[in-house]
């Protein structure tokens, strides 16, 4: 896994999650989910690491930007 850039975390309310799933629909749903609320990179590669479970995703997020409920 790369290192995180420093770009991503900076400031206060910039995140970096790695997310881990029992497969990508999943993973992917639960990025979907996180959209709902803050202004997200959408899902990167999604990638498999040998003798670990599971598909990965790197996702950086913005958690100052809310977004609205109605959306």
């Amino acid at each position: 896994m790369k290192d995180i850039d420093e770009q991503y975390v900076g400031e206060p309310g910039l995140v970096v999650l790695d997310i881990t799933a029992a497969d990508e629909e999943t993973l992917r749903e639960v990025v979907d989910g996180l959209q709902q609320c803050w202004a997200t990179s959408g899902v990167t590669p999604v990638w498999r690491t040998p003798g670990e479970p599971g598909v990965k995703a790197r996702v950086h997020a913005d958690i100052r930007r809310r977004h609205s409920q109605e959306q």
